[in-house]
């Protein structure tokens, strides 16, 4: 009987090693994600001498297979005996570094990435160290592109000479004769520029990425953009001039927009690796060149970053650069011909009136969020709204309001409804920069009339944004501005918009307390109970459930027995 238990209890384990080799993917799949399992149950041993040698023999398998397995492994350490048998994980994990679709071996990468520091040292030098060599040396370029991956992990922790092959097959790999290995190689140099000494940064480091940043292919010289960041803060002040500058500016001016768009995104980065003197005399004239660059997707990243470039420019000289050099650049941008580049500065703009104070915004930045409070673009005017509270700050948004209204107004009446539902979004927070008069003034009508959209997303949105503007202004302003207007919908011909009463009162009973909940609301739900459409009825149930926990109890129960 016991020998029964235990046939028992292994036999599940035997139906996951047949599903490993069933013909039908998605078995395969469910058994490699319970891998783990397969290698408790068989034990250390027979996962070092069974279970490892199938899986390295069976990695022909399809990609999503592989993916999983690739992940799996990563996880593997304890079930294969912990770190002094580690390395047992390396021969399936070499041959998944190799194989063709891109997604298994950046996961066997991942995973050979993360055993590696379960390595010894000296298993590093004997086990994991050959593997990187083999797959630096393959003859296809799948296994030389994965070796790119591997060299930073492993060579903090190995010795002197090998360090030394170790940078010897990544500078060959720098010039691989294929693209996609100097890509790799150019997306891992600032990577593996961290764990170098200095003397081979500046030795070997450098010339590598002067000739990433040369290469023939537009895709490798703007990695080397990315790598640009880790090398310039890892050189002493006195080297970036003569070391890093020259590749910076050949890569601002480079004939591919790609390259030049990389700049612009890294330049909030760059700017804070090469320091203030190199950024006044370099970086600020680069930065103008690229704000009026001929591609609209150059000018877009430029835009993005003009924000974080201002904030980090030397505080002693700044407003000066911002006033002499940018502005400028700000006022053409505010007029581009492409809308992404409008709306990317409308993003930012406001972001400068804290960094130039009251009387610069007043003269110089207000025209500007005026003209773009009127543009065309539905995008650009949300953005400008959307970051206000920057300018509420510094001038007030009094200055603003004439041309906030008319903005808001179209915004509000948008064809499209989510730049409906955007603006809809904001109302709370320009309903508390506005104050009470100037909204009831000028905006509440445009709140009730989202109540009835057609588009049911809107008015579900209209409800939110009066709970919030009830939490803003009070229960009081709610009873003589928001309440009547809501329960005179109960009598619409429409039953949607007799619905959505019923959701507003749903949600401003808890704002608007308990009096006017039970002397104002609860009178026009009961009424409702009577409804001709069954949805309404249904729905005031759930409403006389929603406000229940509000209402006087006395009131509530009295309710409850009516309905």
């Amino acid at each position: 009987m016991a020998g029964a238990d235990g046939d028992d209890s292994l036999y599940p384990i035997a139906v996951l090693i047949d599903e490993l080799r069933n013909e039908d993917v998605q078995l395969r799949l469910n058994s490699i994600k319970k891998l783990s399992t397969i290698a408790l149950a068989l034990g250390v041993e027979r996962t070092r001498t069974e279970l490892l040698p199938f899986l390295t023999d069976t990695i022909y398998d399809e990609d999503e297979v592989l993916l999983a397995l690739a992940e799996q492994l990563g996880n593997f350490t304890m079930l294969v005996g912990g770190p002094e048998y580690v390395h047992c994980l390396l021969p399936p994990l070499e041959s998944l570094a190799t194989v063709e679709e891109t997604v298994v071996r950046d996961k066997a990468v991942e995973s050979l990435r993360k055993i590696s520091q379960e390595h010894s040292p000296v298993d590093l030098e004997v086990h994991f160290e050959p593997l990187v060599k083999r797959l630096a040396s393959g003859d296809w370029f799948t296994s030389r592109t994965s070796a790119c991956g591997l060299f930073s992990v492993c060579y903090p922790r190995v010795s002197s000479t090998v360090k030394a092959e170790i940078r010897q097959h990544f500078r060959t790999l720098c010039s691989d004769d294929t693209p996609m290995v100097r890509r790799a190689a150019a997306s891992k140099l600032g990577e593996f520029a961290k764990v170098l000494e200095l003397d081979y940064v500046k030795s070997d480091i450098i010339s590598l990425f002067t000739a990433l940043a040369s290469d023939e292919q537009d895709s490798v010289r703007l990695l080397a953009v990315e790598a640009c960041v880790s090398i310039a803060s890892l050189l002493p002040q006195e080297d970036l001039e003569t070391l890093v500058m020259p590749t910076l500016r050949q890569a601002a001016e480079d004939k591919s927009w790609r390259v030049r768009y990389m700049v612009a995104d890294k330049f909030s980065e760059l700017q804070k690796a090469v320091g203030p003197e190199i950024t006044k005399n370099d970086l600020v004239p680069a930065f103008q060149n690229l704000l009026k660059d001929c591609e609209a997707e150059v000018r877009s990243a430029a835009a993005k970053k003009i924000k974080e470039f201002c904030e980090n420019l030397p505080e002693d000289s700044r407003e000066t650069i911002i006033m002499t050099h940018i502005l400028s650049c700000v006022k053409e941008l505010v007029s581009d011909t492409s809308q992404h580049v409008k709306s990317a500065l409308a993003s930012v703009i406001m972001g400068l009136s804290t960094i130039l104070g009251k009387d610069n915004t007043v003269e110089h930045l207000l025209p500007l969020f005026l003209a773009q409070l009127k543009d065309e673009c539905p995008e650009v005017r949300l953005n400008i709204i959307s970051n206000l509270d920057c300018v509420n700050e510094v001038i007030g948004i009094r200055q603003l309001s004439q041309s906030l209204l008319p903005a808001i107004v179209e915004l509000a009446e948008d064809a499209k409804w989510r730049v409906r539902l955007a603006i809809i979004e904001y109302m709370p927070l320009l309903a508390g920069q506005l104050g009470v008069e100037f909204f009831d003034e000028k905006l509440n009508t445009l709140c009730m009339a989202w109540l009835i959209d057609h588009v049911y997303a809107i008015r579900e949105a209209a409800t939110c944004n009066l709970m919030k503007l009830v939490e803003k202004f009070g229960a009081e302003w709610a009873q003589n501005t928001i309440v009547p207007k809501v329960l005179g919908m109960a009598n619409d011909p429409n039953y949607l918009h007799r619905m959505t009463t019923l959701f507003c009162i749903n949600s401003l009973s808890e704002a608007c307390g308990q009096d006017i909940t039970t002397k104002h609301m609860l009178p026009v739900v009961l009424k409702m109970s009577n409804d001709q459409v069954a949805n309404v009825r249904f729905n005031v149930a759930k409403s006389l459930q929603k406000i229940g926990p509000v209402l006087d109890s006395k009131k509530y129960f009295e309710t409850e027995a009516l309905a």
